[in-house]
């Protein structure tokens, strides 16, 4: 019941949350299509997604101040954009044409993930409990079904840009559920607190690690299983489906977990879970075999992001919340920066096989960052 009992109290932003999984759950299952009729190699393929994650940093310094302008509206807004410019990477053939509709995608879906984070934490602190990992796992269930309905027009050959279309249909159908009130919070009288800057730097240095791992497996697992282990397009699209389904469960697990215990504990815990699952992964010898890695690095990431987002909010002042969760944003959603780049070159010097043994060993990195955050004062 307390899951229930969270989404409910967060609906409308769980709502955009959905909106966002479903479109990018389309993409990762569309990816293999999509760089064949780019004509790219991995590395150009990793190349030319800088594009989107060009767009999401730049719209995360953007994000505190066309929210305070936007307001009510925000998410609104930012889910509207976001069905526009979904619409042209589907259909664009010229690869520097596609990093640039994939720039207006970033900056678009950069702008409804901050606003929504920071509905969240706002409501956590109005309501005095943890919804972050409820939200997210929503983010993941629309994920996977958009996957799996991918796999089916894939496999009845529809091309990619009428299933976006469709999505932008849903999309906007749901914006009325999308306005919220905000609440701005301003100083406290004769606050003389610093800067929150280590808080916002290990936290980002946590989320970062885990939209990495997540924004690889994402855009690469359909790839592995079609090429490295010979599957079918629907095979294929099961990959990132897998992805998305282990980390809804794991997500509202999460939850769960999240009231009961301290942030640091678990993301510990969960960075060692992922690591075995990118592992087994990148060592598969069947796709099957390649869907339990998927399976189990995603029930591990799947509280990473959330739990350090949650855990930057408890650490900063409350007049500090959205610019501090906009800022580890910034460095968090910078793995979708570098992710497609790194895995890009990996896989065509060393195949997919050694770059996802590399997943494994950035998850492991969030361990120290963590026992680090673990000495700052919770306000």
């Amino acid at each position: 019941m307390s899951i229930l009992n969270a989404l409910s109290l967060s609906r409308r932003p769980a709502t955009a949350f959905v909106v966002i999984g479903m479109f990018w759950g389309c993409f990762a299952a569309y990816v293999p299509v999509i760089k064949a009729q780019l004509g790219a190699s991995d590395a150009l393929f990793g190349a030319l997604l800088l594009g989107s994650a060009t767009g999401l940093v730049s719209s995360m310094w953007l994000a505190p101040r066309a929210d305070r302008i936007l307001g009510s509206r925000a998410m609104q807004v930012g889910a509207a954009l976001l069905a526009f410019a979904w619409l042209f990477p589907g259909q664009v053939t010229v690869p520097l044409v596609f990093a640039l509709s994939m720039a207006l995608v970033g900056l678009a879906s950069g702008l409804l993930d901050v606003v929504m984070n920071a509905r969240v934490s706002e409501l956590e602190a109005r309501h005095n409990r943890p919804l972050m990992n409820a939200n997210h796992a929503m983010f993941s269930v629309a994920y996977a079904v958009g996957a799996l309905i991918v796999g089916a027009t894939r496999e009845a050959g529809l091309p990619p840009a009428p299933v976006f279309a469709g999505f932008g249909v849903i999309a906007i159908l749901l914006l009325p559920m999308m306005r919220m009130d905000v609440t701005y919070v301003d100083a406290e009288e004769g606050y003389a607190g610093a800067y929150p800057l280590w808080p916002i730097i290990l936290c980002g240095a946590i989320v970062l690690v885990a939209f990495m791992s997540e924004a690889t497996v994402e855009a690469w697992s359909a790839l592995h299983v079609e090429r490295t282990l010979g599957g079918g397009a629907a095979e294929g699209a099961l990959g990132p489906a897998m992805l998305g389904i282990t980390m809804a469960i794991g997500r509202f697990s999460g939850q769960v977990v999240a009231e009961r215990l301290r942030e640091i504990p678990v993301v510990i815990g969960a960075a060692a879970i992922s690591a075995i699952g990118a592992v087994v992964a990148a060592l598969a010898p069947t796709p099957f075999v390649a869907y339990i890695g998927f399976g189990v690095l995603g029930l591990g990431v799947s509280v990473i992001g959330p739990m350090g987002l949650a855990l930057v909010g408890k650490l900063v002042a409350p007049h500090l919340r959205t610019e501090a969760i906009s800022r580890t944003a910034v460095i968090g959603f910078s793995g979708f920066f570098f992710a497609p780049v790194l895995m890009g070159l990996l896989s065509d010097a060393f195949g997919l096989r050694v770059a996802f043994v590399a997943v494994a060993v950035l998850l492991l990195s969030v361990v120290p960052i963590a026992i680090f955050a673990k000495r700052l004062p919770v306000r």
